[in-house]
């Protein structure tokens, strides 16, 4: 019996060892998070892709104009800039849902092809400077957004020979940038 007493904590020991050892083996947390990572991806992709196209949606829809050669609105924006802002909200949400959280929204100016192309680089990225402005005032985080000009490097319309596909051209995007 003394014997048996004295080889219990190696008996107990080993067990221990053994019933830990299993655990130690298999992964279970990184196997889990590889499987929600395979599984958000195409959610997460699918999400992305529907954000981006309500984003440009409702930002052709909501175009704000800007008096000529500045970077001051024209009447009439006030509406348009909330309806951006509140789409901005939503789509956070809707990429929070999904997952997505490392991302801005990225406000592109673009101008047509009249005049210098330093001078329409300049002019669109102010101009997109207000947009994000707006935005920030209305609730976006600044750093949740960003503001580029384009000039007239991506054209919706070319040529831009008439009055007509100039004014296409002269617009602003929003996008996710990641």
């Amino acid at each position: 019996m003394t014997k048996l007493i004295a080889t219990l904590p190696l008996v107990l020991g080993a067990c221990l060892m053994l019933t830990t050892a299993p655990a130690r083996a298999i992964d279970l947390g990184g196997l889990a998070k590889k499987a929600t990572g395979a599984a958000a991806g195409p959610a997460r992709d699918k999400a992305v892709k529907e954000v981006n196209a309500k984003l440009l949606a409702e930002g052709r829809k909501n175009q704000c104009s800007f008096k000529t050669d500045s970077d001051e609105f024209a009447a009439g924006c006030d509406a348009k800039l909330k309806n951006l802002a509140s789409t901005l909200v939503d789509a956070k949400k809707r990429l929070n849902v999904a997952g997505v959280t490392s991302f801005k929204f990225e406000v592109s100016g673009h101008t047509d092809s009249s005049g210098k192309a330093e001078h329409n680089k300049d002019l669109s990225g102010k101009r997109a400077a207000v947009i994000e402005r707006e935005l920030i005032a209305r609730g976006i985080a600044k750093s949740e957004i960003v503001a580029v000009g384009m000039g007239s490097d991506r054209p919706l319309v070319t040529p831009d020979n008439t009055p007509a596909k100039k004014a296409k051209n002269r617009r602003y995007e929003i996008k996710l940038r990641f």
